[in-house]
């Protein structure tokens, strides 16, 4: 239901003519991975290979957001996703505590 309810307000708040397109998401998801930290949005702009109108990455970093791939908080964007094998290998190696 939260799905539902999250992806109708990205809807009303988008009014556009157009989507990202499935690149333009891989390109914003693959220059924040490669980021290994925090970085604002403006800075994310700028690492990106090619431009990117601002209103189409604020509705990719929507997108990530709301699938958990990637943490918005005052600072920045970081990317906050990690496979499942290798959150199970993680698991395996790590110390109870």
């Amino acid at each position: 239901m939260v799905c539902v309810t999250n992806t109708i307000q990205l809807q009303k708040r988008y009014s556009v003519n157009h989507s990202p397109t499935l690149n333009t998401v891989f390109l914003v998801e693959d220059t924040l991975q490669k980021a290994k930290e925090c970085i604002s949005v403006a800075e994310l702009k700028r690492r990106l290979p090619k431009k990117i109108m601002h209103s189409t990455l604020m509705q990719v970093l929507d997108y990530l957001q709301l699938s958990g791939k990637i943490v918005i908080g005052t600072k920045g964007v970081v990317w906050a996703y990690t496979p499942p094998a290798k959150m199970k290998k993680l698991l395996k190696e790590s110390v109870e505590l």
